[in-house]
């Protein structure tokens, strides 16, 4: 992974002082070049030690090897750019696509970083899981349950038999005839909510396996997971934040799917399933 993507993504689950190394590495990436670690230490009031630490804890040897790698990779992205800077200069005189340019960039990123957070046998797992379940319970909150219905749609499409839930106060209940080996898919941003944290930890209670798919932060629901997936999507702007972790959040349910398409029997089903609706 690309150091800046992976400072992007472990930086929800940073110190303070750690999210200030970082920040200023993201703002200032060009500039890593003139700066040893004790100036980059001064410039932010903190312990060299800190700035030492924090490379560390990336997985380098120290700043100097961090330094290189964002340098070297600077410098990959300059040199491949020649044609996306050729496709942004055609574009100066149109905003719009230049924002669809934009767009597509960030989340091409946001995926890229999502894909790295999860090992493709721990998304394996969560096909496997659902594939041998005897039902298949998708919840989530707010946009996250758009992604947990359609999700339910498709898997109800293959064969699987899958239980959309929605109503926080009655996703306990929903639940509650879950057996061994029922699989309960949770689908939360932050994983904060109490409702679901609740749900999770009965439905482990009852033999079930719980699922989840929260962002890239410490959070409860996570606490509840047998498995665990992993969403990053970071961006300045709000408005484009959200597009990049719904984007990045659609591309481990695909996987998922796409996974489960590779039996037979499903894929039979969904082509069967499918035919009417053409």
């Amino acid at each position: 992974m690309p150091p800046l993507a992976r400072i992007r993504g472990e930086r929800d689950r940073m110190s303070a002082i750690e999210r200030r190394i970082a920040d200023f590495m993201l703002d200032n990436a060009h500039l890593l070049r003139d700066y040893s670690s004790q100036q980059l230490a001064n410039a932010l009031g903190i312990s060299q030690s800190s700035v030492v630490k924090f490379s560390q804890k990336l997985g380098f040897k120290g700043y100097p090897d961090l330094k290189f790698s964002i340098g070297e990779s600077l410098a990959r992205l300059d040199s491949d750019g020649g044609d996306a800077g050729t496709a942004l200069a055609a574009h100066d005189d149109d905003p719009g696509a230049r924002l669809a340019e934009s767009l597509w960039r960030a989340k091409a990123e946001a995926v890229t970083v999502t894909r790295a957070l999860n090992a493709h046998t721990e998304v394996a797992r969560v096909a496997e899981a659902i594939r041998t379940a005897g039902k298949v319970y998708a919840i989530g909150v707010g946009n996250d349950g758009l992604h947990a219905r359609a999700l339910s749609i498709k898997l109800a499409m293959i064969g699987r038999t899958a239980i959309h839930l929605f109503d926080p106060a009655l996703m306990a209940v929903g639940t509650s005839s879950a057996a061994s080996g029922d699989v309960l898919l949770v689908l939360c941003e932050h994983g904060q909510e109490a409702a679901l944290c609740h749900t999770a930890r009965l439905f482990r209670q009852r033999g079930g396996k719980v699922v989840t798919i929260t962002r890239h932060t410490a959070n409860a629901l996570r606490a509840h997971a047998d498995i665990a997936l992993l969403v990053s999507a970071h961006d300045p702007r709000p408005q484009v934040e959200v597009l990049l972790y719904h984007a990045a959040l659609q591309h481990l349910l695909d996987l998922v799917f796409l996974l489960l398409c590779e039996d037979e029997v499903h894929l039979r089903m969904l082509v069967e399933n499918a035919a009417p609706i053409e």
